[in-house]
């Protein structure tokens, strides 16, 4: 039974395997062929049988209580955005996730910005974006995913003088934002891809980290406009499942602002950047 039909069990193996038994309180812990807490030793610290573990392990219990999943993300060192996810995979399964158009008061908003912008949905696919984005990466562009671009695509890690962290955060965002409805066709085809061509993201994805939206300075080495500081911000549009609006903006009067001001084709005159 593989990931996309056991998210759950899946899940539990990769957050076991992490956790030492020096650090879940267990003395010695002897010779392990694996690393991490044996299955049994999460069952006992959580305060159920291993039969029961097993079974939710390998997708035999598909309705553990919420006091069971606490006690277990307890033994395994969960954070909150580890636990909320683990809430989320022990939920029945979701019907699969439709295509949506993003509302004209977006798109509305989105050309109107003078920084670069785009719409995405849950599974990082881009629904739209404007000018000022296309030119930031040709890669912003409707139709296109991020994930698979930042991962296959040559020109887009040259971009990031970072690529290392940026990918690292991009898979945990994913998996965070897919959550219990990765076995939808879409994110399954999409994980598998990456799986198959990039050992990069395989090692990343097997992982299981989830991690949400933090605005952070992100490093770029753009092509025409040289070394370029931005922070992506993530807004939420309402009426929607999961789209949201990504602006990619600089400081205020930084040198950054000044090279976006300039970033349009020949002859043009892209509006200066003001907050």
């Amino acid at each position: 039974m593989g990931e996309t039909t056991n998210a759950l069990g899946a899940f539990l193996r990769a957050r076991r395997e992490l956790v030492t038994p020096q650090r879940a309180g267990i003395p010695g812990g002897g010779v392990r062929r694996t690393p991490g807490l044996r299955r049994e030793e999460v069952a006992l610290l959580a305060g159920i049988s291993a039969d029961y573990y097993l079974r939710l392990e390998r997708g035999r219990n598909r309705n553990p209580s919420v006091q069971v999943l606490e006690s277990i993300a307890r033994v395994l060192r969960l954070d909150a955005e580890h636990r909320a996810h683990l809430m989320a995979l022990a939920c029945e399964f979701q019907p699969p996730v439709r295509r949506q158009a993003p509302p004209p008061s977006a798109l509305d908003l989105m050309a109107s910005l003078a920084q670069p912008a785009f719409i995405e949905d849950r599974g990082f696919d881009i629904l739209a974006a404007n000018d000022l984005a296309r030119m930031l990466s040709p890669r912003l562009v409707a139709g296109g995913n991020q994930l698979r671009d930042l991962f296959l695509d040559p020109d887009e890690r040259a971009l990031h003088r970072d690529w290392e962290i940026v990918a690292e955060c991009f898979v945990a965002g994913f998996r965070q934002a897919v959550g219990s409805d990765g076995g939808d066709p879409r994110f399954a085809g999409l994980t598998g891809e990456l799986t198959r061509a990039s050992p990069h993201f395989r090692r990343l994805w097997a992982r299981h980290e989830v991690r949400g939206h933090r605005s952070a300075p992100i490093r770029l080495d753009h092509p025409r406009a040289g070394e370029l500081v931005l922070t992506r911000e993530q807004l939420t549009i309402s009426g929607t499942d999961g789209l949201k609006l990504i602006v990619y903006h600089p400081e205020a009067g930084s040198e950054t602002a000044g090279k976006l001001s300039r970033l349009g084709p020949a002859g043009t005159t892209v509006p200066r950047v003001t907050h």
